[in-house]
């Protein structure tokens, strides 16, 4: 179940809000400039699915995410809990950072802990099967895909050469919460 909890970022043990209601998550997360979605598949996904299958199943949602948003590239990634590199790759994610532009993801399956440093709070959204999260571009944040990840999204992107991110060097990340399987 997708989830929003929302800390003061010099607390990190009491939040100030947290729900599990969509509405309410799309609703405070809109009021801190983040877009939060749930998509339906125009076609059955399952796991194993090829990445053509997966991008036409949502293509319309892809597509008017495009003509609004101007994003360039699209590609879907999938991690797994005995995925080689995965401790690399989350060791990645798990460090404070911003992008120049929005990073914007769709779990198709499974799911991922976005937590979003804003105006001095701290936004840990849960996202799950369903879920779109667009993380405005210059917002600070990290991912925590968890050590057993688990998962396949569709990324969408401003710059066709994809995610880079610029890291902040806070300690912010370590002092909250993690996904844990």
């Amino acid at each position: 179940m997708s989830r929003l909890r929302i800390l003061a970022d010099d607390s990190p043990e009491v939040a100030i809000l947290e729900t599990s209601d969509r509405d309410e998550i799309t609703r405070e997360l809109e009021r801190a400039g983040v877009r939060f979605e749930y998509w339906h598949a125009a076609a059955h996904v399952a796991p194993g699915d090829t990445a053509e299958s997966i991008l036409e199943a949502y293509a319309d949602d892809i597509d008017r995410l495009r003509r609004e948003e101007g994003y360039q590239a699209v590609d879907v990634v999938s991690m797994w809990p005995d995925h080689p590199d995965r401790d690399a790759a989350r060791k990645k994610f798990l460090d404070e950072h911003t992008h120049a532009e929005d990073e914007v993801r769709f779990f198709v399956d499974g799911r991922g802990l976005f937590s979003l440093h804003i105006d001095g709070r701290v936004y840990e959204v849960l996202c799950e099967r369903g879920d779109l999260i667009g993380v405005p571009a210059d917002t600070t944040h990290w991912f925590d895909m968890g050590p057993r990840p688990e998962f396949t999204a569709i990324r969408l992107f401003n710059n066709p050469e994809g995610w880079v991110a610029r890291f902040t060097g806070s300690d912010i990340a370590d002092r909250f919460g993690r996904l844990e399987s």
